[in-house]
């Protein structure tokens, strides 16, 4: 059974898809979310095999009619990926989808022959705190600094080094915050409902362009909303997206993606496939969050730091927690993960700067670390009861007020620490190619973590501050 926050996640994100009937994979085991009835192929004559392979195994196997297998949306995109029709996917359940499980077996004999993969599941790329949540965000006290505080510097629109934010829109208030005066991008869409409450993960792009602005003042940021839409995305769609991402401004120096996801494989997502060929062919440098199942699971596209030929073009971030001497308890981990620095309660810009926008918080913490850790983490702390969570919580869920900046943990939020302290060194040493100053500031980093008993590079910038937390007080 698929851990409850998983479960409380893949309900919300199917009502964000409501014509997407989606399903939990690997077989219902709660690792990743995928479209029910659909495969993905390669456009052209690896699409025309899948197809036709996939009709005869199902013909002969299973006795469906050979139109239950066609092709399901357009032949031809950047991505070069055609979704395949399978099966009639029925409702979005949660239950796993024997169909696709059957046409990824009936592919295995073409994929030796091919040595390459050649179909896929069509995953739901996600916000690497949606369907992997770290926690939600807390208020903090009007006049708390941000942490990492805002470094020393002034911004330089000649020298800037340019940050494009793939994520969510930007709230309407964020120019009130100073250290976003310079920022620019795509709006926030609905930033609250009909009721005046601020929806989930708005307020998630800038929190993110908050922390790179305080640890490299001298950036040019640019904000695309990309995942709006609960932040969630079709991976047949993903690779499009982050094509248009960039389209509009070019490439720039980094892009910071905080989102992925985990397929049970090791040899990278079919749907960005064309896009991560295109980046290598850059100079840009793509900094990906590691994701936050607390698993050594690869997450996408943050582990194509481990595939040979993208060593340098990406860098993968996990997250340390408050302290910074060890990993947070959300936090993936492994040999993929290439670096990691503060993610768990670091404080940034949310919204509210005008007006106090209220919240609803939609999971309850625990009474203990999900992940088995035994520091006060932000599973069980700050205490709340959410309104998603069906074990025995109140009947009313908590709500609080943000006036601004806001507490919020993820490796989300370690990404963009990791790409302000890349644009930082690039500012520090004159440095115009960001893969060479992604090299060099691993080769100066002297200080290390603890992840699992493996000893890590960890990035800290010379603002942040450790947060340490007193076990909370047992629930009544």
């Amino acid at each position: 059974m698929a851990p409850q926050r998983f479960r409380e996640q893949f309900a919300q994100i199917q009502r964000s898809m409501p014509d997407v009937p989606l399903a939990i994979g690997p077989d219902d085991a709660g690792e990743f979310l995928y479209e029910k009835g659909v495969v993905l192929a390669r456009d052209g004559e690896e699409a025309r095999v899948v197809e036709d392979t996939v009709r005869q195994h199902f013909t002969t196997f299973a006795g469906l009619a050979p139109d239950h297998v066609r092709r399901a949306g357009p032949e031809t995109n950047r991505s070069g990926i055609t979704r395949i029709q399978v099966a009639d996917p029925g409702r979005g359940d949660g239950s796993g989808d024997p169909a696709v499980a059957g046409a990824l077996r009936a592919l295995s004999a073409a994929e030796a022959r091919a040595g390459h993969r050649m179909v896929s599941r069509n995953h739901v790329v996600s916000i690497a705190v949606n369907a992997c949540p770290g926690d939600e965000p807390v208020p903090v006290a009007p006049g708390t600094p941000p942490n990492p505080g805002a470094a020393e510097g002034a911004h330089d629109p000649d020298s800037a080094v340019g940050v494009l934010v793939i994520d969510t829109g930007l709230m309407h208030d964020h120019r009130s915050y100073p250290l976003l005066a310079h920022t620019r991008g795509d709006a926030q869409v609905a930033e609250c409902d009909g009721d005046g409450i601020l929806q989930q993960y708005c307020g998630h792009g800038t929190f993110i362009a908050g922390l790179v602005a305080a640890v490299a003042p001298n950036t040019d940021i640019t904000v695309r909303g990309t995942l709006n839409d609960a932040g969630a995305v079709l991976e047949s769609e993903f690779g499009e997206k982050l094509f248009e991402a960039v389209d509009e401004g070019g490439w720039p120096d980094v892009i910071s993606l905080s989102a992925g996801t985990s397929n049970g494989r090791t040899d990278g997502l079919l749907g960005v496939d064309a896009f991560m060929r295109e980046l290598r062919k850059q100079r840009t440098l793509l900094v990906a969050a590691a994701g936050n199942n607390g698993s050594a699971t690869p997450f996408w596209p943050a582990a194509y730091a481990d595939l040979p030929g993208y060593e340098h073009a990406v860098l993968s971030v996990g997250a340390l927690r408050g302290d910074g001497e060890y990993g947070a308890c959300f936090s993936n981990h492994g040999g993929w993960v290439k670096a990691y620095a503060p993610g768990e309660r670091l404080t940034s810009a949310l919204t509210g700067f005008d007006t106090p926008v209220p919240y609803v918080y939609q999971h309850s913490t625990y009474d203990a670390c999900r992940y088995g850790f035994t520091y006060p983490c932000t599973c069980l702390h700050p205490r709340h009861n959410g309104l998603l969570s069906e074990d025995g919580g109140p009947a009313k869920p908590d709500q609080v007020m943000f006036e601004g900046l806001a507490q919020w943990s993820g490796t989300s939020f370690a990404t963009p620490v990791a790409v302000g302290m890349i644009a930082a060194h690039m500012t520090a040493r004159a440095q115009t190619d960001p893969r060479k100053a992604r090299r060099q500031l691993m080769e100066d980093t002297t200080e290390f973590a603890e992840v699992r008993g493996s000893h890590v590079p960890a990035l800290l910038p010379p603002t942040w501050r450790p947060v340490r937390v007193s076990p909370p007080a047992a629930r009544a």
